[in-house]
């Protein structure tokens, strides 16, 4: 494993995709083990892509983790998905990784099927504003995005906590490349997502970005200009921010 700190972003980069997932997993386990020393409770936000997929194994299988004593969010989801892909929505990717597995206290889900996801917003802003988050866990997309903040709509002083977006193509293809989708017409264009300034609130943020598709990603957000160019950058300027990487998304850094 090397280690490095870019700004205030510190990087770690594994030999392949499955010690990423472990050394993220051991991570956040003692995050939350410590936290639940301090506190009665705590808030956790997730992200839904098959790149949380390894660190979502690692994190399920330690048995001393007080489940019941965490409120679990997702951070983003899509707006009219066709029931023919409903198991492309990250509410059900996330039951069937995590959420439906182990004891969480409360599981609180954005619901992309609201006919007005304005007061989805508000609603899911209020449950957040009721719950500061403690922990997210993060990914980057193939354009850089963070939640579903495209750089065409990311702003890193937003003042709403959850919004609706339109996705770019970019995204969207991410979507069908990831195997969610057959093709890029039955990605939704719409969905609903924290914002940057909310997903940075959270005390801690481990962000977990394998795979070769998200190099050139992930080179930006550690050296390009820290800007909506690229959301992820914004990590760069958090506190208690760590990026993990395998072989394959650190290859151009």
């Amino acid at each position: 494993m090397k280690e490095f700190i870019k700004d205030k972003l510190k990087v770690k980069v594994m030999d392949n995709r499955t010690e990423m997932g472990e050394v993220a997993a051991k991570d956040i386990h003692d995050c939350i083990v410590g936290l639940l020393g301090e506190k009665e409770e705590i808030n956790m936000i997730f992200a839904a892509a098959p790149s949380q997929n390894d660190v979502i194994e690692s994190l399920i299988s330690y048995d001393d983790i007080d489940w019941n004593r965490i409120n679990a969010f997702h951070m983003d989801e899509y707006i009219g998905l066709d029931e023919e892909y409903s198991s492309a929505g990250f509410g059900k990717f996330l039951y069937d990784r995590i959420f439906g597995k182990v004891p969480f206290k409360s599981v609180n889900y954005l619901d992309g099927k609201n006919p007005d996801s304005n007061k989805e917003c508000e609603r899911y802003s209020q449950l957040l504003k009721n719950n500061p988050t403690d922990i997210v866990v993060m990914g980057i997309g193939e354009n850089g995005h963070i939640a579903f903040n495209d750089p065409w709509v990311a702003d890193f002083n937003d003042e709403k906590m959850v919004k609706t977006v339109l996705l770019d193509d970019v995204c969207r293809q991410q979507q069908v490349n990831d195997g969610c989708f057959p093709h890029i017409d039955n990605v939704p264009k719409e969905a609903i997502t924290l914002t940057c300034p909310t997903l940075m609130k959270a005390t801690y943020k481990f962000c977990i970005v394998p795979a070769p598709t998200k190099a050139n990603a992930v080179k930006n957000t550690i050296n390009g200009e820290i800007n909506e160019d690229c959301p992820a950058t914004i990590l760069r300027v958090s506190d208690n921010a760590i990026l993990y990487l395998d072989d394959k998304s650190s290859e151009l850094i």
